[in-house]
């Protein structure tokens, strides 16, 4: 009799397997980008505390693990089920988490350079220069395909519209912030191509979701806020504007020491005065964004606010703002910024917590795996 109960409960188990890995959306990525700006926030603040950056390495150890996963998950919905690539690429929520591939995998690139550079030395850094080269290509394709799909091939409209469109566009500055953390480790010819492809990356970037901000803010006089399923999405504006204010600070160092005692030495100076004010007024617009973002989570609170993987998109948002703020108090040396950011790093444990105990527990009691690109009313209206 056990016999025979063993093969139908093993058939079962990897039916269900299957059929998760069938619906595998890209969305779980966003739960590396948010694990990963929370070790990259503890390691900026670590300090003297070998415990705060020890806990920061583990972090960044799962991350892999979580990552590795993922990505098998992902390549094996390709594979195996082939006939969902349509659905997802025309999908016009999904398609935008393409965007989480390569904004997942920056953390984990940074954590090499932070983690095993001073460990294991100039491999290390050849590592990272390498992985980073695929992060970096991955978000332009992303940048460039995605938003492609939209203009010819996915229906959107206003009423419809949400800071979602950002995901893909984020991924260059994202791949920007990068090249600035992973140059000073590199010989100088390298370190000079990383900051010059990370200002190109900067610059596909930053100027485009300023755009779709826009849209954004369109949207939300003309149509008022979202549906609270995507209201989380309101988070996602702020974005941008914290990667954008950090690749410039950080993108304005690396420079000054790239192309230290070169013709373009006088140009990286004053790129290094001008991150810091950049970044300074991009700060400030952040803030705008983040006030507002506390205001409309709070008013969905009151309506109900129904979990799903999106609740990700509060953590990584917070927490590059919290790394801009960080390195602007490191650069003007003012104590403000100082407390602002290690407020903001409290902030950002306590949602990346929450979020966290939401997602375990939906994964033990609820399905969590679900595309929606793969309803049965979407496929009709695509054939």
């Amino acid at each position: 009799m056990n016999d025979r109960i063993r093969p139908t409960r093993a058939n079962k188990f990897l039916r269900g397997g299957f059929e998760n890995i069938r619906q595998f959306t890209p969305n779980w990525f966003a739960v590396t980008m948010g694990t990963g700006v929370v070790y990259l926030v503890l390691e900026a603040l670590s300090g003297a505390s070998p415990i705060k950056r020890e806990l920061a390495e583990w972090l960044w150890r799962i991350d892999i693990g979580m990552y590795a996963v993922f990505f098998m998950m992902f390549v094996g919905r390709l594979v195996l089920f082939s006939e969902t690539i349509k659905p997802l690429l025309h999908h016009p929520m999904q398609s935008m988490f393409l965007g989480a591939l390569p904004m997942g995998f920056a953390p984990i690139v940074n954590g090499v350079i932070a983690f095993s550079g001073p460990r294991y030395g100039d491999g290390a850094y050849s590592l990272a220069f390498g992985l980073w080269g695929v992060d970096a290509v991955t978000s332009l394709v992303v940048a460039i395909g995605v938003p492609y799909l939209v203009f010819t091939k996915q229906e959107h409209s206003a009423d419809r519209l949400t800071a979602a469109l950002l995901l893909p566009i984020v991924a260059p500055e994202v791949a920007a912030s990068s090249a600035a953390l992973l140059a000073p480790h590199l010989t100088p010819a390298h370190a000079q191509l990383v900051v010059g492809a990370g200002y190109l990356l900067w610059a596909v970037s930053v100027p485009l979701a300023f755009s779709i901000l826009t849209l954004v803010l369109f949207r939300l006089v003309i149509h008022k806020l979202p549906h609270r399923e995507v209201g989380v999405t309101s988070w996602l504006a702020l974005g941008p504007i914290a990667t954008g204010s950090l690749g410039l600070i950080t993108l304005g160092e690396a420079a000054a020491k790239a192309f230290s005692g070169t013709a373009l030495q006088s140009v990286a100076i004053l790129a290094r005065a001008f991150g810091v004010l950049g970044a300074l007024l991009l700060w400030g617009s952040g803030l705008w964004w983040l006030a507002c973002a506390v205001l409309f989570m709070w008013r969905y609170h009151r309506e109900g606010l129904p979990f799903n993987l999106g609740w990700w998109g509060l953590t990584f948002p917070t927490g590059v703002y919290t790394l801009a703020t960080l390195n602007l108090a490191r650069a003007t040396h003012s104590n403000a910024f100082l407390n602002i950011g290690v407020a903001l790093q409290v902030i950002l444990d306590l949602l990346w917590g929450a979020v966290l105990g939401r997602t375990i527990r939906g994964l033990i009691y609820e399905r969590m795996f679900q595309a929606p690109c793969l309803s049965t009313e979407l496929q009709v209206r695509m054939k």
